[in-house]
């Protein structure tokens, strides 16, 4: 009787484990800002007028190179490919601000402001998932890259990137299951 108790008690385990996706693992990452959307940055980026905002008020709408996290600065080398990559546009055919950084060469200075928010949930069956043989994950979230050109505490330049809505499926299938890497290494150990 007590060896039945346990098989009913484990098929019950099984079967209420088996469609339960809640205990699959979940993430997501987020830069840290007090921006809470895309939107919200590129508004706020938006702002910044060349040639008028200067770097103080650059600061105070939330672009601080020096204070803020996940900021890229941009050395002049890279501000050129970056601003101006095809060789054959003439300078004076380029944007004002960005033919003007190119003429100040090291006296410009170009950062990009990175932010983002990114959520990651596992779905599907629970052992499916357990045992490594079919790995669903759904992607959803934002991401924004704000580009601003400085010189002498003046904006010459900005400009906005970045995915306004990000919403994609990660899957992943492995016939072997758990097995899966073990075939891949001993593949490569018998082709060396």
């Amino acid at each position: 009787m007590k060896k039945l108790s346990s098989r009913i008690s484990l098929t019950g385990l099984a079967l209420l484990l088996a469609g339960c996706s809640s205990m699959l693992p979940q993430s997501s990452s987020n830069t840290s800002s007090h921006f809470r959307s895309f939107e919200e940055a590129k508004l706020a980026l938006e702002k910044v007028t060349p040639y008028k905002t200067t770097f103080e008020e650059l600061k105070a709408l939330g672009f601080d190179p020096q204070a803020a996290t996940n900021v890229t600065v941009i050395p002049y080398p890279e501000v050129v490919t970056r601003l101006a990559p095809n060789s054959g546009v003439p300078l004076d055919a380029l944007d004002r601000g960005v033919r003007e950084c190119i003429l100040a060469q090291t006296q410009c200075r170009a950062y990009v402001f990175y932010v983002a928010q990114q959520s990651r949930k596992r779905e599907g069956g629970f052992w499916a998932d357990f045992f490594n043989v079919r790995r669903t994950v759904a992607v959803t979230g934002w991401r924004f890259e704000g580009l601003v050109v400085l010189r002498n505490g003046l904006v010459l330049f900005r400009n906005v990137g970045g995915s306004p809505n990000t919403d994609y499926v990660e899957q992943q299938v492995n016939p072997l299951g758990p097995f899966q890497s073990g075939g891949e290494s001993a593949g490569q150990l018998i082709l060396r």
